[in-house]
């Protein structure tokens, strides 16, 4: 029965491998990532639960890792909703309007600042959809979006380590007590913007003496006006509001979200009654759902799919146990459960670090464990499809996953490195 346990897993690890490999290659094979990505989470599974001896078990593991699944989906749901109906509004003109300059580099340091610190109030995922949408009514060369979505994954993801709301994986030490709030923030939040700014100046020098085309003006009458101030200000004030409703309530960001999401429902309805049935149709939350990118939710699905069986299997706990054997160093094992973050979810690799060193081995606000939520919350930048935020910003721009490793992918590891070299560097001059 080991030997067929041993084949199962080798099994599941080639499947994965390959699924990856068709999501990388989605241009070349004419396939769309989110097929690839469906059949690679269900096989790993078949295989899983075909090898068992108690398929009851691997049932209820999987339906339980489905519900952590299920409420990243309904979040990412959600928010790309409330951004459809601010977007349907022209609520990101208001925002436009108010950037005055011409200058793409000045343009790519407000984006990333503005995104670095929305990510830490919000989260990474929801900043990103954001600022994303933002830069489509900015910008309107696509190769232009291509660089600063990048930008914007990094400074979501480098934005959402420092913060205990920003990042889930983040979020998750801070409920298991392996970090304190305000010692995080204090901890992580030099190295974090260090990090992100290397990127920042590198894809500047690319846009150096670059000028905006002149944005098309909508035609809009005041009622419009004031009804997209109305839309952006309840949508962005709702965003806002589902870190907090978690924090009192201590329920899953979806549930906030959800609600947000009900409450805006409301709200435009409440806007266009009295208006034309025709008229008002492009304005419902039912318009809104056909608009989101229905595919990219069910590649993140089989992705999230197949990582939850490589954590049911032991694979990923295996993997970090072995890493732990080699490298017996904190920061080693840190920066490499960092990059590994890229190709599988940071959750269950935080979780596997969860589970493998105890509060005696490392006390709370532990350096090891600070280094775990930088490394974990920005190695994912490195791969489009390595965060949450990446896989968000894919589906808006359809970004192609080759692209992104050969343009963005090097940058990314460039501020993960600057970023590390600052922690480090920190922890010598101020805590030796």
């Amino acid at each position: 029965m080991y030997f067929y346990s041993i084949m199962a897993t080798a099994i599941i690890i080639i499947i994965f491998i390959v699924g990856y490999l068709a999501i990388a290659f989605e241009h070349n094979l004419h396939v769309n990532k989110a097929a690839s990505a469906l059949i690679t989470g269900v096989l790993c599974w078949t295989v899983y639960i075909l090898q068992s001896n108690n398929t009851q078990i691997v049932s209820d593991e999987l339906l339980h890792g489905f519900g952590d699944i299920a409420s990243i989906l309904f979040f990412l749901m959600g928010a790309m909703t409330i951004v459809e109906l601010i977007d349907a509004h022209n609520g990101f003109e208001i925002i436009t309007q108010g950037i005055k300059t011409k200058s793409k580099v000045k343009l790519l340091f407000i984006i990333s600042i503005i995104t670095f610190l929305l990510s830490a109030l919000l989260d990474n995922l929801t900043t990103a959809i954001v600022m994303t949408s933002l830069c489509i009514k900015l910008l309107p060369q696509k190769e232009d979006r291509l660089w600063f979505a990048g930008i914007i994954i990094i400074a979501a993801n480098f934005g959402g380590a420092w913060s205990p709301l920003g990042d889930v994986t983040t979020t998750m030490l801070w409920i298991g007590k392996q970090i304190t709030a305000f010692n995080i923030i204090k901890t992580l939040l030099i190295p974090s913007l260090i990090g992100c700014l290397v990127p920042v100046l590198i894809v500047a020098a690319r846009f150096k003496g670059k000028q905006l085309a002149a944005l098309p003006q909508t035609q809009t009458n005041a009622a419009e006006k004031r009804e997209g101030k109305i839309v952006l200000l309840t949508g962005l004030g709702f965003l806002i509001f589902v870190p907090a409703f978690k924090t009192v309530t201590h329920l899953p960001p979806f549930m906030g979200m959800l609600l947000a999401l009900g409450l805006m429902w409301v709200i435009i309805t409440l806007i266009h009654k009295r208006k034309e049935a025709e008229y008002k149709e492009k304005f419902t939350v039912a318009r809104a759902l056909q608009k989101i990118d229905t595919p990219s939710i069910l590649f993140f699905l089989g992705i999230l799919l197949a990582v939850s069986a490589l954590q049911s299997t032991g694979i990923l706990k295996n993997a970090a146990t072995a890493l732990s054997t080699t490298f017996k160093n904190d920061y080693a094992i840190g920066t490499l459960l960092g990059m590994l973050s890229a190709v599988v979810d940071n959750v269950p690799l935080v979780a596997a670090a969860q589970g493998m060193y105890d509060l005696q081995t490392y006390p709370t606000d532990h350096p090891f464990w600070e280094f775990l939520a930088l490394t974990t919350g920005s190695g994912g930048s490195a791969l489009i499809i390595g965060s949450a935020a990446g896989v968000a910003v894919m589906g808006i721009e359809q970004i192609n996953f080759m692209w992104y490793l050969k343009k963005i992918g090097w940058i990314a590891l460039a501020g993960f490195a600057v970023a590390i070299g600052v922690f480090l560097l920190q922890q010598r001059l101020f805590y030796f």
